[in-house]
């Protein structure tokens, strides 16, 4: 960091003028002043699907970033000008280095930051209760290079109630009194990994302070780098928004994969239900069945709500509901395939399986949460012999919960007609479908692609 930087980041600390409230307000405008001049530095701890994003937009627009990751190889890749999530390139990285964007591994670094954005993973436990240890590890971390004059914004998707109870006391641990000489928001991130509509600047960013200066400070962050920030009255109505966007789609979606189990007895096909129902200008809104839920928000976010409303007396039964639907789909969806290759005369146990498509959602190599590995592992357990092809995941990456050790396999009519069955799981616009059509023994389709009934097709 620059000499300027640091003396600019030591004035806020030190200065000590004789009423204290005047002294909050003095470093509250201060701190603004140099976000809004754009002379602050940023920091972005975790720099995964969100935090990389963020740091190549507040980079883009001129301030100076600090990337902090625990993954020394994510350090490596951006030292060397290089990406590693496949739909951001390597040239929006060397472009951040030019720039001045710094990585490290050292959380040192954030002692003459201005702002500290913290985009860490928030799983569940083993009994789908929320696990904070990412959150509250990171701030414990950054615990000894707090001072005055700072703002953190939490933007990992949680529980109500996140910031001020297990953020702030940690904060005000240091010496630093929150809302007075010190600044903290939650504004929940909203990205969407392979959507070209939409970039980081220009979804709407949710803001919420704990207190009304927190605010202040946190409008004042994000207002240069994102078209429009929307301010809400409180960090905890911004992290029930987040959880009330996800669970919105986890509902929608769990009702449409009932739908579809429905269809299926009465031998209807869901997709073309829903095709026409698209039709209706007003009232409807398309919801689309499939093997599972992925992606790391709405398999898990539904869960931190209906464990924290337990606190206040409340069961969610509705939301609940959605998830335990949405939970069983692998196994329908395995079943389907022991159907189909019984019908066949054939046993799932030795048959050859080729699951096409293994990331969560179309178009991505994002492995969180895929429905499609527990696929791989229930037809495993069921003696089925498994490869995969992914045109966006070349290798099987570690997984905290899965260890397969497969590469993707190739498509070609040769070795599509090697296989008892293909499974679509995740229906990339890369993959041939006309190819896999043609030369497939069996598909199972869980994702609508072949629309006109077919011999070799099964939908599930």
């Amino acid at each position: 960091m620059d000499d300027t930087l640091t003396r600019a980041s030591a004035d806020i600390a030190t200065e000590d003028p004789p009423a204290f409230g005047a002294r909050a307000t003095s470093i509250r405008r201060r701190l603004i002043r140099r976000l809004q001049a754009k002379t602050s530095t940023i920091a972005i701890v975790g720099l995964g699907y969100v935090g990389l994003p963020l740091l190549l937009r507040f980079a883009e627009v001129g301030y100076r970033v600090l990337g902090i990751d625990i993954d020394a190889e994510k350090i490596a890749s951006l030292q060397d000008g290089e990406s590693y999530i496949e739909h951001i390139p390597g040239r929006s990285i060397a472009r951040a280095r030019a720039r001045g964007l710094e990585a490290t591994t050292d959380f040192a670094g954030v002692a003459e930051a201005d702002a500290i954005i913290i985009c860490v993973p928030t799983p569940l436990g083993r009994y789908r209760e929320p696990d904070l240890s990412f959150v509250t590890n990171t701030i414990d971390a950054l615990a000894p290079y707090l001072r005055r004059g700072q703002i953190v914004s939490l933007e990992s998707t949680t529980y109500p109630g996140t910031t001020d109870e297990e953020v702030k006391p940690r904060i005000e641990a240091q010496g630093l009194t929150v809302g007075e000489n010190f600044f903290l928001v939650f504004s929940p991130e909203r990205e969407d990994p392979g959507n070209s509509k939409y970039r980081t600047n220009t979804i709407p960013k949710v803001c919420g302070g704990v207190t009304p200066a927190c605010l202040e400070v946190g409008l004042a962050l994000y207002s240069l780098a994102i078209d429009k920030v929307v301010p809400v009255s409180s960090a905890r109505t911004a992290e029930l928004t987040k959880l009330l966007e996800n669970i919105h789609r986890a509902v929608n979606i769990g009702l449409v994969n009932e739908m579809k189990i429905i269809a299926d007895r009465m031998q209807i096909d869901i997709h073309e239900v829903i095709r026409a129902a698209a039709t209706k200008p007003f009232g409807f809104v398309p919801y689309y069945p499939g093997p599972g839920l992925g992606g790391h928000c709405i398999p898990i976010d539904p869960f931190y709500l209906t464990w924290k409303a337990r606190e206040y007396g409340v069961h969610t039964k509705f939301i609940e509901l959605a998830g335990e639907i949405n939970s069983s789909m692998p196994q329908w969806v395995v079943a389907k395939c022991i159907d189909a290759l019984n019908e066949r005369g054939k046993a799932v146990r030795g048959s050859r399986v080729l699951v096409l498509g293994i990331a969560y959602k179309k178009n991505v190599g994002d492995m969180r949460e895929s429905p499609a590995v527990e696929l791989m592992e229930l037809l495993t357990d069921k003696g089925a012999l498994i490869d995969y092809s992914d045109p966006h995941v070349a290798v099987f990456p570690r997984m905290r919960k899965y260890h397969f050790y497969f590469k993707s396999v190739s498509l070609d009519a040769k070795a599509i007609s090697a296989y008892d069955l293909v499974l679509l799981a995740t229906d990339h616009a890369k993959f041939d479908y006309a190819l896999i059509q043609k030369h497939a023994q069996l598909i199972v389709d869980t994702r609508g692609v072949f629309l006109k009934p077919q011999d070799n097709v099964v939908k599930a």
